[in-house]
């Protein structure tokens, strides 16, 4: 090396004898690199160097000294910004932004080497590079999330995706949703040039790219560059606009998500102007968000809520060993799910049922689902081979021994659980721990089937479960901290976020997704049109409609909840309207899709074809849809979910960052609420403007929605949840 130690604070740089700067990213304050100050600072100031010294230099290679590239911007520092600070903050994006130009317009081949994943800015910082060379390692992945987390690209993604890709793959594929690729997807989709096998590969290719183009420029910068896929006038993209327009709105169903739309307009209004006038369009609907309460909520749950629910084990204890083997009893539907996701994270699982033929039934959830990944090319057969022989199936409970973790799957029956849950104590390992995935029975009651009721717990999965992120782990009156740090530990290992309640019957998830389902049904009872109760539930901002929902969950689980919660209360029961129609829809055979029947009618293929007309002779429309307020039936939606979190918040069942997250990722909470609490928190004009509300929808529905003497207490404190 001929200069070495020309460092900025999180820039190496280092010139070789062939002219080559490789500027190493390397925050030293941080275990990976965010678009923080301290990077825009080093940036400015490694670009000052490269200006003022390119006659001397040949190219430049950016790289990593992380296990990933560059992860993306400081989440921490876009939350901080406010209304006040905006300005301050929107200059120094703008001075980011124009470094970045003046990188990709030194006059010398710039090369991004990808040593790791590079999502969002660490994407931004690579489409601001000539070339792109890509180490190929299981964990790399490449995309522009920002979506997520209610923001979009804000360092010039969009303006240089549209013109890598054209307008319409642009958003379809990497803008609108924040997909995230593979290495050899990213390469196919055309954000990434090439991918290697090796480090030395990879800095290898970058310098041979660096020697056989010295002229290198970005496309756009290139005469006579016309944008891929057609200019917006031409008719091929003119006649795509309004298809695009159309399907997102057709997506969004009317909530509340502002992103989408800032990043649609951003791109093609950046597509029809100049490359810097595009990057101040950019820059508007970029600031937009970031300023947005929509953002604030989203970055408050899911990213800072989910990071506190990983960040380790309770008391700080050494990791508990890992599960080596797991007996799942049980092979329907969530036996079948734990069994997959077990085995494809390395544990040998043990699948019993009644017979081995049902268990291989079982089974073949997994077969099914591993050759649809083979299909697409995400595992090869050889991989798919060894997770599926992790899996036996049985009959019989001495097949179980050496489990050193159980998790019961079978129907929700108390009795039903007992009497398994006594039979393979007895055969597993002396120390394993004894788990149920029961929704909603209290561990607690649970526990007295068996001896070691210290090492009980619930591990209470949702389906499917190889889709679902959330394992909501209850603590039972005996459960040891010990279980409860294996349980956690369980989860990491099998890629799950873990909320952790106590003990309570419906736990957290369950309780509070059933005070929804049950708000939907007594707007039938009401009189309120079935088609005005989905359109309210999904502009709020739901995925799916309230009476769509109960159909999937099935009404005969409703009603057995109904039935053990009745009976578990006795006389402290108090009936809810929605009972009326959740006993009638059962009495009537139509208790959902598995029944090929429910609020829904469904084809032979068990594809929903509409709402069933006969609904309206068993509950007639007395409400005129025309007249019906969605907003308040949205918000209807919106409050039960929240009152009631709250009440599990009094009842110490559940801490406010757990139900945050766990009614986003479990239940399906409307993401841009960022949890049933933050929306209380984040409610125009307050919590007490939220009391208000909710004392409002008491005096109009009933005593379900009157808020509990912690909410009032903290809407009279000012306290947020």
């Amino acid at each position: 090396m001929t200069d070495v130690g020309r460092t900025a604070e999180s820039i190496r740089w280092e010139l070789d004898d062939e002219g080559v700067v490789t500027l190493t990213l390397d925050d030293p304050t941080q275990r990976v690199n965010t678009m923080n100050a301290s990077f825009r600072s080093s940036l400015a100031s490694v670009v000052d160097q490269l200006v003022e010294r390119a006659p001397s230099i040949t190219g430049v290679i950016v790289t990593s000294a992380k296990e990933t590239f560059f992860a993306g911007g400081d989440l921490g520092e876009l939350y901080r910004v406010t209304s006040e600070n905006s300005a301050e903050f929107a200059s120094e994006i703008a001075r980011l932004k124009s470094d970045l130009c003046r990188l990709e317009t030194l006059g010398k081949p710039v090369v991004a080497a990808l040593n790791g994943a590079a999502l969002g800015g660490g994407l931004e910082i690579a489409l601001a590079c000539h070339y792109r060379v890509a180490l190929d390692t299981a964990r790399s992945r490449f995309g522009l999330p920002e979506v997520t987390f209610g923001l979009m690209p804000g360092a010039g993604g969009v303006v240089r995706s549209v013109r890598l890709l054209g307008v319409e793959k642009a958003l379809a594929s990497l803008l609108l949703q924040g997909q995230q690729y593979t290495p050899s997807d990213a390469a196919s989709l055309g954000i990434v040039d090439q991918v290697v096998g090796s480090s030395e590969m990879m800095l290898a290719a970058a310098r041979a790219w660096i020697v056989a183009n010295p002229d290198a420029v970005q496309s756009w910068d290139r005469r006579g560059y016309r944008i891929p896929g057609g200019e917006l006038s031409s008719p091929s993209i003119a006649a795509i606009l309004p298809i695009l327009t159309a399907n997102l709105r057709k997506r969004l169903k009317g909530a509340p998500v502002p992103a989408p739309h800032n990043i649609l307009c951003a791109a093609v209004e950046g597509a029809i102007v100049d490359v810097d006038t595009a990057h101040d369009v950019e820059a508007k609907y970029f600031m937009n968000l970031v300023t947005s309460q929509v953002a604030k909520n989203l970055i408050h749950t899911m990213w800072f809520g989910r990071r506190s629910l990983s960040a380790g084990l309770p008391g700080g204890a050494a990791p508990p060993p890992m599960v080596n083997r797991i007996a799942v009893l049980g092979a329907g539907m969530m036996g079948a799910g734990i069994a997959y996701v077990s085995a494809y994270n390395g544990i040998e699982v043990v699948l019993k049922d009644v017979s081995v033929e049902v268990a291989e039934r079982g089974k073949e959830y997994s077969r099914r689902l591993l050759a649809t990944q083979v299909a697409r090319g995400m595992l090869d057969q050889g991989q798919a081979d060894a997770i599926l022989a992790r899996i036996a199936t049985t009959s019989d409970y001495p097949d179980l021994e050496r489990s050193d973790l159980v998790v019961e799957a079978v129907f929700e029956n108390q009795a039903l659980k007992h009497e398994v849950l006594r039979s393979v104590e007895q055969v597993v390992a002396a120390n394993a721990l004894l788990g149920s995935n029961t929704s909603t029975l209290p561990i607690t009651g649970l526990a007295t089937a068996v001896n070691r009721k210290s090492d009980f717990i619930g591990l209470h999965f949702f389906s499917p479960v190889d889709k679902m992120p959330l394992l909501e782990i209850v603590r039972g009156e005996q459960t040891s901290d010990d279980a409860l740090r294996r349980a956690l530990h369980f989860a990491k290992q099998i890629g799950k976020t873990p909320i952790v309640v106590s003990d309570s019957r419906g736990f957290y998830t369950s309780r509070v997704i059933g005070s929804f389902v049950y708000e939907a049904m007594a707007m039938l009872v009401e009189g309120i049109s079935p088609a005005s109760i989905e359109q309210a539930t999904t502009q709020a901002g739901y995925r799916v409609g309230t009476l769509q929902l109960c159909d999937e969950l099935n009404l005969d689980l409703l009603l057995e909840i109904r039935n053990e919660t009745r009976e578990g209360q006795g006389e402290a029961y108090h009936r809810h309207p929605a009972e009326t129609v959740l006993e009638r829809m059962v009495d009537l055979g139509r208790s959902g899709r598995l029944a090929g029947a429910g609020f829904f009618d469904y084809d032979s293929a068990g594809k929903r074809v509409g709402l069933w007309p006969g609904l309206s002779a068993h509950f007639p429309m007395r409400r005129d849809p025309a007249t019906v307020d969605l907003k308040e039936l949205s918000e209807r939606m919106l409050f039960i979910e929240a009152v009631e979190s709250s009440r599990c918040v009094e009842e110490g069942i559940i801490a406010p960052a757990d139900a945050n997250v766990g009614s986003v990722v479990g239940i399906g909470y409307p993401s841009w609420t960022g949890g049933a609490l933050q929306y209380i928190n984040a409610y125009p004009g307050g919590l007490s403007a939220f009391v208000d509300r909710a004392d409002e929808l008491t005096r109009r529905h009933g005593h379900r929605f009157e808020p509990n003497l912690l909410l009032r207490n903290r809407a009279a404190s000012g306290d947020l949840f």
